[in-house]
C-alpha cells in the first residue's frame, strides 16, 4: 500500500484541478491511500468519496504568521502518517508542505508548479517572492512544471536546474471533461445567455476571470471602448467578480459599468460557464502572467476563437496563426488589433475556433491528462520500494 497526501490552501483548488484525477488514480490503485489536506470547508469535506480521508488545517491567504501553525500542524500529521508522497501546489500551501515534508523526511515531496507568483512584481516585493519561491523549490524532490516556459523561465531564473522538473503531455493541470463540453447544445445555450443577458446578434467578446489589474482587465476595456466606438454592435461579456485594485483606471471602470454593451455578470456557477462561453464569438485572455489557463482550454473546448497574451503559459495553449492570435501583454492597442481582426472576418473566427476544439481534443482531453498523471504517480512511487 502507497500513501499519499495532497495539500493546497483552499479546497476549490482540490474540487477543481485534483479530485478528477484522484478518482481515476482509486481506480487503479484502490489499496492506495489518499490524503487531502487544505483549509476547512464543510461542504467539501462531506462532499468527498470515502476512500479520500480529509485533515483540515487553516491556511491563511496572503503572508502571515498562521503559516507557523499550519507548518507545526503539518508536521506533526507527516510524522504520524508516514506518506510516501506529498503534493502541494498553490503558493501557501507549497511553502508550508514543502518545508513540513522536508523536515519530516518525506521521500517524494512533489511541486505542481502551476505559476510562479512573482512574475510581474517588481523591487523589493519580487526578491521577496523569488527567494520563497526558491525555498519550495529547494525543498521539493521532483517538481512538475505547468508548461514548457515557464519551466524554461524557472530554470533561468536560477529556481531548479532542469532535470528536477517535468512537464506532462503538452502542459497544464488537468485538461477539460469533454463530456461536459459538448458542442451539440452549444446554439441553445448561445441563444439562451445573449436573451438573458441582452447581447444581440452582434458580435460578442468574452473574459472569465477576476476582473483585476494583473488579468489584463484594464487593457481589455481600454479596447474594447476603442472598438465600441467604431462598431456599436458589438458587445463585451465580463464573466467574474472584481478585485479591489485602486491602481486600475477609475474612469474607465466607470465607463465600463455605465455602457450597456458591457455585460457584468458577477460570478457564475463552474458547470454553466460552458453556457457562457457557448455565448462568445471570441474569448479574450489579456493575462500579464499565468500558469497554463484553464479558461482558455474550456473556451477553445466551444469552439471560440481565442486572443490571448504572448506569456508563458497563456501563448502554449494554443498554437498562433492556428488556433489563437497573440497580443502583447500590458499593451491594449496590440490587444484591440487581435480583436479587431477576428471582428472583421467571420471566416477567420470561424476557423480558428474549429481548431481550438480540435487542439483541446487531441491533447487537454481530461482522460488523456489523468492517463499521464496516474503514470507519473505509479513512476515516483516506484522509487519508495
Amino acid at each position: 500500500m502507497k500513501k499519499l497526501c495532497i495539500i493546497t490552501t483552499v479546497s476549490m483548488t482540490l474540487e477543481s484541478f485534483v479530485l478528477d484525477g484522484v478518482k481515476a488514480l482509486h481506480e487503479t490503485h484502490p489499496d492506495w491511500e489518499i490524503t487531502f489536506v487544505c483549509s476547512h470547508n464543510e461542504r467539501f469535506a462531506t462532499s468527498l468519496p470515502s476512500y479520500i480521508r480529509f485533515f483540515p488545517i487553516k491556511m491563511e491567504r496572503g503572508v502571515s504568521l498562521s503559516g507557523l501553525a499550519a507548518v507545526s500542524q503539518m508536521k506533526k500529521l507527516f510524522g504520524r502518517e508516514r506518506f510516501d508522497l506529498v503534493q502541494y501546489a498553490t503558493p501557501n500551501a507549497s511553502l508550508y508542505a514543502s518545508i513540513a515534508a522536508k523536515r519530516k523526511k518525506v521521500p517524494v515531496r512533489l511541486y505542481c508548479q502551476w505559476g510562479i507568483r512573482y512574475v510581474g512584481f517588481e523591487g523589493f516585493g519580487r526578491r521577496v517572492f523569488k527567494s520563497l519561491e526558491k525555498t519550495v523549490c529547494r525543498n521539493s524532490t521532483h517538481i512538475r512544471a505547468v508548461s514548457f516556459l515557464n519551466k524554461q523561465f524557472a530554470v533561468e531564473e536560477g529556481l531548479y536546474p532542469e532535470d528536477k522538473a517535468v512537464v506532462l503531455g503538452q502542459g497544464g493541470t488537468i485538461g477539460v471533461d469533454l463530456e461536459e463540453y459538448i458542442l451539440a447544445p452549444k446554439k441553445e445555450w448561445r441563444t439562451k445567455i445573449r436573451s438573458a443577458c441582452r447581447l444581440g446578434d452582434g458580435v460578442v467578446f468574452g473574459f472569465v476571470g477576476r476582473i483585476s489589474r494583473d488579468k489584463g482587465s484594464e487593457e481589455l476595456l481600454r479596447a474594447f471602448r476603442s472598438i465600441h466606438g467604431l462598431d456599436p454592435t458589438t458587445k463585451l461579456l465580463m464573466v467574474g467578480t472584481f478585485e479591489a485594485d485602486e491602481s486600475m483606471d477609475q474612469e474607465l471602470l466607470d465607463w465600463a459599468k455605465s455602457c450597456p454593451d458591457v455585460v457584468f455578470t458577477g460570478r457564475v456557477d463552474k458547470h454553466d460557464l460552458r453556457e457562457y462561453y457557448a455565448a462568445m464569438d471570441v474569448y479574450v485572455h489579456p493575462s500579464y502572467r499565468e500558469g497554463f489557463g484553464m479558461v482558455l482550454q474550456e473556451a477553445a473546448a466551444m469552439e471560440c476563437a481565442i486572443v490571448t497574451t504572448d506569456i508563458p503559459g497563456a501563448s502554449e495553449v494554443m498554437e498562433e496563426g492556428i488556433s489563437c492570435l497573440l497580443a502583447k501583454p500590458r499593451d491594449s492597442e496590440s490587444l484591440q488589433n487581435q480583436m479587431t481582426a477576428f471582428l472583421k472576418d467571420p471566416r477567420l473566427r470561424e476557423r480558428y475556433g474549429t481548431q481550438a476544439r480540435l487542439r483541446v481534443e487531441t491533447y487537454f482531453d481530461r482522460r488523456r491528462m489523468i492517463e499521464e498523471q496516474c503514470r507519473e504517480y505509479e513512476r515516483l512511487l516506484e522509487e519508495t520500494t
